[in-house]
């Protein structure tokens, strides 16, 4: 897999409206020579590309323990409804505010802040999730509720789209997923809230381990399953609406990514989350560089490619569970 990332590198940063070879994709990488393109346009791109897939493909592995469910995804608690949500209201607001808030636009209607506003949106609908279900503990209430604060959240933005089409039309893009415009501060930002999560989702890989096994097994190992569950789903959301904040809603990768693991890597989470990660990783590389070469030189956005791509795979996961049943 480190493999196939060096390679989606390469080809990601080479491939564009004004092709790049890869011996000069391999100079400016070194610093060699100065190619603009490269370093400034595409990298950026493609190192987004990567560090979103790895959040993904983290969050989702993480949920899959947690909730002991192989459809989980982290989007289940409403976050990325919240998401859309918050930049929707970010646009829509922008022309009511000052002129700071709309200084350094994303896409020309799409401010800077509105990253923020998605980011308060994700965790606002996870806490509203939270406290409709009755706590971390009780999860087929948790899973419901955050069906249901997505699906009010989801109609709260397509009302707001509704009233003022013009102003948030970048917003639709968004909602897709699109890493066109995602800079060095989105990477920087993402990257952040990966290192932070990492290392802090793979010391509870012994407790997830143990969830597998049942949660009465878990209790019986005298782990405090209330307050272990609260802190992951609050480390798990904070990355997940990072990634949701930067790139827009991107589906299935984390969902895809570790199921493909499980079977090269086991079930065993301590090597399971970071695996998920790395393989988050590599698919978002391949899906943004599909997506910028299907139409080319247009693009589709990333969020359909990987949707037509997982959606396959999510029926399977649908047929082989009803099978086992």
């Amino acid at each position: 897999m480190l493999g196939l990332l060096a390679l989606g590198l390469v080809l990601g940063v080479g491939f564009g409206a004004v092709p790049v070879s890869p011996a000069e994709v391999l100079r400016a990488l070194a610093g060699l020579e100065a190619n603009p393109i490269v370093t400034e346009l595409r990298l950026p791109r493609v190192l987004g590309a990567m560090l979103v897939g790895a959040a993904l493909g983290l969050s989702g592995a993480a949920f899959q323990g947690l909730f002991r469910n192989p459809l989980a995804d982290p989007y289940l608690m409403g976050s990325a409804a919240g998401a859309a949500f918050g930049v929707t209201l970010a646009v829509s607001l922008a022309g009511g505010l000052s002129g700071a808030f709309a200084q350094g636009a994303v896409f020309e209607a799409l401010p800077v802040s509105a990253t923020l506003f998605g980011f308060l949106g994700a965790l606002l609908a996870v806490a509203v999730t939270l406290l409709l279900s009755g706590g971390a503990s009780r999860t087929h209430d948790l899973i419901l509720a955050g069906v249901v604060v997505g699906s009010v959240l989801v109609s709260l933005t397509s009302y707001l789209m509704l009233m003022d089409a013009d102003r948030v039309r970048a917003v639709f893009a968004y909602t897709l997923g699109n890493l066109a415009f995602l800079g060095w501060a989105g990477v920087r930002s993402v990257g952040f809230y990966l290192l932070l999560a990492l290392p802090l989702v793979w010391a509870f890989g012994r407790t997830l381990n143990a969830l597998s096994l049942g949660e009465e097994t878990a209790r019986s190992l005298g782990l405090p399953l209330g307050r272990l569950k609260l802190f992951l789903i609050a480390v798990v959301t904070l990355l997940t609406a990072a990634a949701v904040a930067q790139a827009g809603i991107i589906g299935f990768v984390g969902l895809v990514a570790p199921h493909i693991l499980r079977r090269l890597a086991g079930g065993d989470y301590r090597y399971l989350l970071p695996a998920s990660a790395l393989g988050g990783a590599v698919l978002m590389v391949y899906a943004d560089l599909l997506a910028r070469l299907l139409i080319a030189p247009a693009e589709l956005p990333v969020g359909m490619v990987t949707t037509l791509l997982g959606g396959p795979f999510f029926l399977y996961l649908l047929w082989r569970e009803r099978g086992r049943a």
